[in-house]
């Protein structure tokens, strides 16, 4: 890809994100970020601590692996803001992924508490990467309070329903000057490859990658996915029409010669 996927002070070739959590051995989320193509990688700050060889976090160091920390896990925006700061301190990065849920059962985001989380987080210096709902007007005030990427779902996270409701994101997608990630509810690859058709700037993938049969096999299908929906978008696809239309000139069809 001629364009760098650029992200607040991060920058890559790579426009896949892979999240960390669920993989059944430290050698297959090795292997699958490594099929993956991708240089960064979510992970949730309280599965890790630095202290302890052999973490998650010693793999994406040994890996050259950017760490985006995420606050996930909270439920509130006082909560969120305490987690950041003990990544920041524990990772010295000032990248979050910032995830306020608001209900046990199906995860969805709590836009009011991430709304004001993302706030006093841009105020204290963090580039925040923001969870939220495919909701155009959250997303805007996202974008407002200085988040250097708005992640909005496409279905609730780990059910696997793909995109929900393309409208909305493509809406998001043509309205945001900031980054713009689907976060949540990819199954598989063409899932990541329509969210970068819609306009995407890049796929979180988690779930989709971690409970394949084949996490190593599905990671390069991400991959792919990505690059292709990335290329068909800037290609620009060919108008909808109600009837057929010949992909063959008729010029020069004899049948079709005056008598």
């Amino acid at each position: 890809m001629e364009e760098l996927f650029q992200v607040g002070s991060f920058s890559s070739t790579s426009r896949l994100v892979v999240g960390t959590g669920g993989f059944r051995s430290m050698d297959v989320l090795e292997s699958s970020i490594r099929a993956s193509g991708s240089s960064i990688a979510t992970v949730a700050l309280r599965r890790v601590d630095p202290n302890v060889k052999g973490s998650i976090y010693d793999l994406l160091h040994e890996m050259d692996v950017t760490l985006l920390p995420n606050t996930a896990g909270c439920y509130s925006a006082d909560e969120a803001i305490k987690v950041a700061e003990l990544a920041r301190e524990a990772f010295s990065t000032p990248l979050i992924k910032l995830e306020v849920i608001g209900d046990d059962v199906t995860l969805l985001p709590d836009t009011s508490e991430t709304l004001n989380a993302a706030g006093e987080l841009v105020r204290r210096g963090f580039e925040v990467w923001a969870y939220t709902s495919d909701d155009l007007i959250v997303a805007q005030r996202l974008e407002q309070l200085g988040c250097v990427a708005v992640m909005p779902l496409g279905s609730p996270i780990g059910s696997g329903l793909g995109i929900r409701n393309p409208h909305a994101i493509s809406l998001i997608t043509d309205r945001l000057s900031a980054a713009v990630l689907l976060d949540a509810g990819v199954g598989t690859a063409s899932d990541a490859a329509l969210a970068m058709e819609l306009g995407c700037d890049g796929v979180l993938v988690a779930s989709a990658m971690n409970r394949a049969l084949e996490p190593v096999l599905m990671a390069e299908a991400l991959r792919d996915a990505v690059r292709a929906g990335y290329l068909a978008r800037r290609a620009g696809r060919i108008p909808t029409r109600l009837h057929a239309e010949a992909s063959s000139p008729s010029l020069g069809r004899p049948d079709l010669f005056a008598v």
